[in-house]
């Protein structure tokens, strides 16, 4: 059995509904560390400008806060609809995981039903695994042959290399096999067109995933968006002081928490094939197909699936 390959860092939060208290200090899976610092120098600020209030009013004018409930009002909007477009991205990319997952599962259960040479079921179900470790590697920049190399033959892993789409080349190498069975009369045309069908699919899949990871939110919007965020924090200190006080701080600060959050959210699940704790964890998906691949191929020992450690999909 070959050792299998562990893709670092792709993780993602799994775990139940938090209760009441659980809301107030989890940190595994939220984007508190990341926004933590400006919430803090937001309030900070807001903390100054009370101050000034109630030491300096004369220097502290007060402004209506008509203006700045207008404008969280629209920021709320745009925040929304980008993490909407963002989570569209992010579903997209899981719907086309599952489809891949359910692809192979096909591929596997009509390979061991119809090829009748044993060696080129191996090699051709054994190559649908090395085809998506290629794929998430490929989706994440990370160099993959070395991830490869058990799944397929000496000659086959050397001839993958300088290859600018070695998913393609896998496909092309099973797709040639069946050609080959097709034509010496072991499988029927039929049977064949079968499997075209399946290797078409994950063609798909891949050509879909990359759509996703190539095609990024416009990044003047994301850019106008970050700007308008910090701008009403900025100035919301000077809106809400007249009327709150010495407790315009916490209020800002949970404002402030609430627009950065979704905000880093957003970013979060905009590139689903990322390394981020709540992207899409694509190393247990790849780990999903190696059992049911090797399971089909009636192998005795099979990987064990991924499981949360500390509510985190390694």
């Amino acid at each position: 059995m070959p050792l299998l390959y562990d893709y670092d860092h792709a993780i993602m939060i799994v775990r139940p509904r938090p209760g009441t208290l659980g809301l107030l200090y989890i940190l595994r899976g939220s984007v508190v560390p990341r926004i933590a610092p400006r919430v803090l120098a937001i309030s900070a600020m807001a903390a100054l400008v009370a101050w000034g209030a109630q030491v300096r009013p004369a220097w502290m004018p007060a402004f209506p806060a008509a203006p700045f409930t207008l404008m969280g009002v629209a920021l709320s909007i745009f925040i929304g609809f980008r993490n909407n477009a963002c989570y569209d991205r992010w579903w997209e990319a899981r719907k086309q995981w599952g489809a891949l997952v359910t692809e192979m599962r096909a591929f596997a259960r009509l390979s061991v039903t119809t090829l009748p040479d044993e060696d080129t079921r191996q090699r051709v179900l054994r190559r649908t695994i090395a085809f998506a470790h290629c794929l998430a590697g490929r989706l994440r920049g990370e160099a993959t042959l070395e991830a490869l190399r058990p799944w397929l033959l000496e000659a086959e892993w050397r001839a993958l290399q300088g290859r600018r789409n070695e998913p393609s080349v896998i496909l092309r190498e099973i797709g040639a096999d069946l050609t080959r069975e097709m034509r010496e009369g072991r499988i029927s045309d039929i049977i064949y067109q079968l499997f075209d069908t399946r290797l078409t699919a994950m063609a798909g899949v891949q050509a879909a995933c990359e759509r996703i990871q190539g095609t990024p939110l416009p990044f003047a919007y994301t850019l106008l968006l970050h700007r308008t965020a910090y701008l009403v924090c900025l100035l919301l200190p000077f809106g809400l002081v007249g009327s709150l006080g010495l407790i315009t701080p916490l209020v800002t600060a949970v404002l402030a928490y609430a627009f950065f959050g979704l905000d880093a959210l957003g970013d979060e699940i905009e590139e689903p094939f990322g390394m981020m704790e709540n992207d899409l964890p694509l190393n247990a998906l790849v780990r999903v197909i190696e059992i049911d691949v090797l399971e089909a191929l009636d192998e005795p020992v099979l990987p064990q699936a991924l499981r949360p450690e500390r509510f985190v999909l390694t």
